[in-house]
């Protein structure tokens, strides 16, 4: 395999930013493109575990510039207002993509990453290489290429991948807002038709995100009756809203917001963070896992580099074989916890037996988190 194009990474989200950071560290040479500019917002819940602190550290990631907050309990509630609290087994720490993606884009150009505004419109592979066709500057060729483009893109169409080809069910909508509420505390609240995730990040702000599906949505003619209307029904959120006070001029949303099965690697693309895969945000994982995809990828890439990994067909298993082994079973628990979640029977029943028999609980939670990252 020719190296000597060196590795593109699309999309500049969490995963993309941290892979860069992390290439440029080892002595490779990256392009990142993204289409937007630095900062900017993005429907995210903006909690992370713990479980990735040990490699920020390698990164020299230095997270308490931004002032996160530090969360360490967890609480949730069923639609009537039942509700459960626990203790995080590693705890974690609240900070928005606004903050956190414009830090990790300096952090990466400081360590020599190329960062290209730009639209990528396709990336064809041939030859052993791929051609990556941009909005604005033409056609270039690269080695490796790294698919960071999020929960869904115009290139997912392009590549065919299946689960564009299904119509999901989710929108996603998230605001910020000034209030009350723990710094400490992540909660969880279901309500008819979703899920909504509350928690504090930096300069005191409260972020409220929630997922809707589009069968109890559609009956509204916006947001803000399916509010006033369907979510503030669970009573600890209609607490959190009359408290609170929106900072955004108006919630962003997202749809399409898809849950299936996704395949690690498309058209030899190498595929990080909720491009291979989305776990759903009551399990309060997604960025975490974004984060260890792009350390696995990145650690596989500096072997193909050192000679140790001798061809892309080595390199694809190895990867595929990691992401399964680290990330499969959280997916698939998330799938079931979902299933049950969106029967209100079934969650009231499993919320009646982790009442009883709280020693369930971290137990769960550990079933959609992973151990520290280890750094070699």
């Amino acid at each position: 395999m020719d190296v000597s194009k060196g590795v593109t990474i699309v999309g500049g989200g969490l995963a993309g930013l941290t892979a860069a950071i992390h290439l440029s560290k080892i002595g490779i040479k990256v392009v990142l493109i993204e289409k937007s500019e630095y900062p900017k917002h993005k429907v995210c819940g903006e909690y992370i575990s713990n479980e990735i602190i040990p490699y920020l550290d390698w990164l020299s990631l230095n997270i308490s510039e931004l002032n996160p907050t530090h969360i360490s309990k967890l609480e949730f509630s069923t639609a009537d207002g039942t509700k459960i609290n626990c203790d995080l087994p590693l705890g974690g720490f609240g900070v928005s993509r606004f903050a956190l993606d414009a830090f990790l884009c300096k952090k990466a150009i400081e360590m020599g990453c190329e960062i290209m505004q730009d639209s990528v419109d396709d990336i064809v592979y041939e030859n052993d290489s791929f051609k990556i066709s941009t909005l604005n500057s033409g056609i270039f060729t690269s080695s490796i290429v790294i698919g960071a483009f999020g929960k869904r893109s115009t290139i997912d169409q392009k590549l065919k991948r299946s689960f564009v080809q299904k119509k999901s069910h989710w929108l996603a909508v998230k605001a910020h807002y000034s209030g009350e509420f723990p710094n400490n505390l992540v909660s969880l609240h279901n309500f008819e038709g979703g899920y909504c995730g509350v928690s504090k990040v930096e300069n005191d702000a409260i972020n409220i995100c929630y997922l809707a599906s589009y069968e109890s949505f559609k009956r509204f003619k916006n947001i803000e009756d399916y509010q006033n209307q369907i979510v503030v029904k669970n009573p600890h959120l209609k607490l959190i809203f009359d408290r609170s006070k929106m900072l955004f001029e108006a919630p962003l949303t997202i749809s399409q917001v898809s849950f299936d099965k996704k395949e690690t690697v498309e058209n030899h693309i190498l595929m990080i963070g909720d491009t291979a895969g989305l776990i759903h945000p009551l399990c309060g994982n997604g960025m975490a896992m974004a984060i260890h995809s792009a350390k696995i990828v990145s650690e596989l890439i500096g072997k193909v580099y050192s000679n140790e990994i001798k061809s892309r067909e080595e390199l694809e298993k190895k990867y595929i074989a990691e992401w399964k082994g680290n990330f499969e079973k959280r997916l698939r628990i998330g799938r079931i916890l979902t299933f049950i979640l969106q029967n209100q029977k079934f969650y009231k029943f499993l919320m009646w037996i982790m009442i009883k028999f709280p020693f369930l609980i971290p137990i769960i939670i550990k079933q959609t988190h992973g151990k520290l990252i280890s750094v070699e």
